[in-house]
């Protein structure tokens, strides 16, 4: 939450806290389902392979779509909105890159990680507050997916690159993702003991 917009009333924060605590733990679990999905799919950038990768960023434009329905008027909202545009717009480009293999999917799969990354880490920085608390999870998490998009890029050029890294980074997008719910909660209880 960025520092220039009111604090949300109770009741409204209570019910921002909710949805996003939802959203989190969903968004986490789908993430390392598609990790387990795609570790044993990937050998060869095949039909499935190509399909599951289509599938991680159109999650990614969902959960920014109704993060964005959610949230109350503020500045993440803009900031929500672009990325999923671009999650939208990364799924028909791993389609088409995964017809040239593994470095175009690399260099694909990058740009849309840095890009989005960023967006987390604007997104982490106007929530914090004490409403939402300090979304530590969210801003190590997008700023590790700004540079891991940088890395894979380098990687894409390489010699030998390899679809392995992509099941790691869903992997640690997921822990970071059910780790902010799970901080989130904590911080509802926290909330709650103090009114009672």
């Amino acid at each position: 939450m960025s520092p220039q917009t009111s604090a949300p009333a109770p009741a409204a924060a209570t019910d921002e806290r909710s949805s996003l605590l939802r959203l989190y733990l969903s968004r986490g679990v789908l993430a390392l389902a598609w990790a387990l999905a795609f570790a044993g799919a990937h050998e060869d950038v095949d039909a499935v392979a190509i399909t599951l990768l289509v599938a991680y960023p159109l999650i990614d434009a969902v959960s920014s779509l109704l993060d964005h329905r959610a949230t109350p008027n503020g500045s993440e909202r803009r900031v929500l909105a672009f990325n999923g545009v671009l999650s939208a717009l990364a799924a028909p480009a791993l389609g088409i890159a995964g017809a040239g293999g593994v470095a175009p999917v690399l260099h694909v799969f990058g740009a849309w990680a840095l890009v989005s990354g960023a967006a987390q880490v604007l997104v982490g920085l106007r929530r914090r507050g004490p409403e939402l608390g300090k979304q530590w999870p969210t801003l190590i998490s997008g700023g590790l997916s700004f540079l891991v998009g940088i890395t894979y890029n380098i990687q894409a050029a390489g010699d030998n690159p390899s679809l392995d890294v992509l099941s790691v980074y869903a992997t640690g997008g997921g822990v970071w993702f059910i780790l902010q719910a799970l901080l989130l909660g904590w911080k509802s209880r926290r909330l709650r003991t103090r009114t009672t």
